[in-house]
């Protein structure tokens, strides 16, 4: 993908394990770059002093968005590792350096207004998704720019209100996660998948029971705020901020994990994996700036 004029901006630090316990002050002029090298040789060091068994709920680093990312509604990863997120109702795509924890550019979708509430990368395309289930196609803008975007009407939001979409690459296909579902559903977790390029193909379904989903946690449903898929199993992953829960299922629909994310997360809108095994949670402005909290991923 192409780069564009780069805008580095100091993202805020907050104390954390793996963090020595401390918060960075604002840099000072000049030292901007020192800050930068200090907060990559934290990360890099938190993650090699990981031993077998450690904790994967102690985060490994933790960072305040800016002002513009308050509603933080979705978070994706391009294949070269970059992480990107987005905002609720204006479409604003943010490039975000999560190991140093600084914002990179900012770009737009056309003058897009709406509630988009899932973003995911496939290649070199960006898939925005609203939460009627249309998707916004559209390539990675330069810093400022206003980008074209290609329109798709999946026809789904009769079955579900969305929250999240993440790109299968085994299955070629966008998966789509339904946070309520209408009558028939009512009762399961609902992901649809919608293959790319499918010449009109019926997207496919997959149901899982909440009673499976919820195992002995103390949720009555679940409903996802966002999905992302584990790079290295293939396993879709979810968060839901009203259950403040995380849980890992397969593309066939087993169970993998089911667990709480604890009191830390007030409102998890956002989640990302990375390929070197990095957990990251997003939560929108609730009281406090919106943040994105890193952890080691099994």
């Amino acid at each position: 993908m192409k780069r564009g004029r780069v805008t580095v901006a100091i993202i805020a630090a907050l104390a954390c394990a793996g963090c020595d316990n401390r918060e960075d002050s604002a840099a000072a002029p000049g030292s901007e770059s020192a800050v930068l090298e200090t907060r990559m040789e934290r990360l890099t060091a938190s993650l090699g002093d990981a031993k077998p068994g450690a904790s994967q709920d102690e985060p490994i680093a933790r960072w305040l968005l800016p002002a513009s990312l308050a509603e933080l509604s979705g978070l994706a990863l391009t294949p070269d590792g970059r992480l990107f997120a987005h905002n609720d109702e204006v479409a604003r795509i943010t490039e975000i350096d999560y190991r140093r924890g600084t914002v990179i550019k900012q770009f737009f979708v056309g003058q897009l207004r709406g509630d988009f509430e899932g973003l995911t990368c496939a290649g070199d395309r960006f898939y925005l998704l609203s939460s009627d289930g249309t998707l916004y196609e559209f390539r990675e803008g330069a810093d400022g720019e206003r980008v074209a975007y290609a329109e798709h009407k999946t026809g789904l939001g009769k079955e579900c209100e969305f929250e999240g979409v993440a790109y299968d690459a085994k299955a070629d296909a966008l998966v789509l996660a339904c946070k309520n579902a209408r009558a028939k559903h009512r009762g399961n977790l609902v992901l649809y998948r919608y293959r790319l390029g499918g010449n009109g193909e019926e997207p496919s379904e997959l149901t899982v029971p909440h009673s499976e989903v919820i195992g002995k946690n103390n949720w009555k449903q679940l409903r996802p705020t966002d999905i992302t898929v584990d790079p290295s199993n293939g396993n879709y992953v979810l968060v839901a901020a009203q259950e403040k829960a995380l849980v890992e299922v397969t593309p066939a629909g087993g169970v993998v994990l089911s667990r709480p994310l604890g009191a830390r997360h007030p409102q998890s809108e956002a989640v990302a994996i990375t390929k070197d095994h990095i957990l990251i949670v997003g939560d929108e402005s609730n009281r406090t700036a919106a943040t994105i909290t890193l952890y080691r991923w099994q």
